[in-house]
């Protein structure tokens, strides 16, 4: 078999698609070890942020249960896709235009930006071959609260791209997922890199701290931030009314 991850750098946006269109982007181990190098691309050019998409009608079906089926599983590198799209430094934006089912919604869930397709299905589906959603639940119970996804987790169901939203598994619903997509790494690219980087990092934080220590930590963060080369930058350009430029 060929290639079925592909990935291009492209104006400091790096885009990673999915391409295993026969078996519906199923978590095999060739997809999972060619998600990594895409990664490793994105990270070794500097990419500003980071686009995972798709081609062909789902998103991703979840694992390849062809290959469970043979043999001992090991989730490793499932676990450490999931690692690197939530701790990356860059934004990373799920681009969905397709259905989602099972594992591909925790592949989904750890980007920090979802943008999905109004007609877009998902399903939590592992309950009804006998299996648990269990590492995907990482990402997802950091995005949802767990009484809001626990019907959707427990029976299988379907539900929509209105009930995602509402509930926070995704972020936008968007009857043009490409210019979404392109809306949001312009702004992106519009903040200075370690702002950005920085931003991403307090989000996940901040809420897992004691409300003091979430102060003395934000308070550190902000005084060096003022003080440092790209608030200088950004501030002069301000006052000179352009745009500032980043390294």
């Amino acid at each position: 078999m060929g290639q079925i991850v592909r990935t291009e750098v492209v104006d400091g946006i790096a885009t990673i698609t999915l391409d295993s269109q026969h078996n519906r982007n199923a978590l095999s181990r060739q997809l999972l070890i060619e998600l990594h190098e895409g990664l490793d691309l994105a990270e070794e050019q500097g990419a500003r942020a980071i686009v995972l998409t798709h081609l062909g009608p789902a998103f991703c079906a979840g694992a390849d249960l062809k290959e469970r089926a043979e043999g001992p599983p090991d989730s490793r590198p499932m676990v450490h896709a999931l690692e690197r799209l939530m701790d990356t430094d860059r934004p990373t934006i799920a681009a969905v235009k397709g259905a989602v089912r099972a594992g591909g919604i925790g592949l989904m869930a750890a980007c920090d930006l979802v943008v999905v397709e109004t007609s877009t299905s998902f399903a939590l589906t592992e309950v009804r071959i006998g299996v648990a959603a269990a590492i995907i639940s990482v990402p997802i119970l950091r995005r949802v609260p767990a009484g809001k996804i626990a019907a959707a987790m427990l029976t299988g169901e379907p539900f929509d791209a209105a009930e995602a939203r509402s509930i926070g598994l995704v972020t936008h619903v968007s009857d043009d997922v490409d210019a979404t997509v392109a809306q949001l790494c312009t702004g992106i690219r519009a903040g200075a890199p370690r702002a950005v980087a920085e931003t991403k990092r307090l989000l996940g934080r901040v809420p897992t701290l004691p409300r003091e220590d979430a102060f003395a930590a934000m308070r550190a963060l902000s005084d060096e931030l003022f003080q440092g080369p790209d608030a200088a930058k950004g501030m002069a350009a301000f006052a000179e009314k352009r745009t500032p430029v980043w390294d």
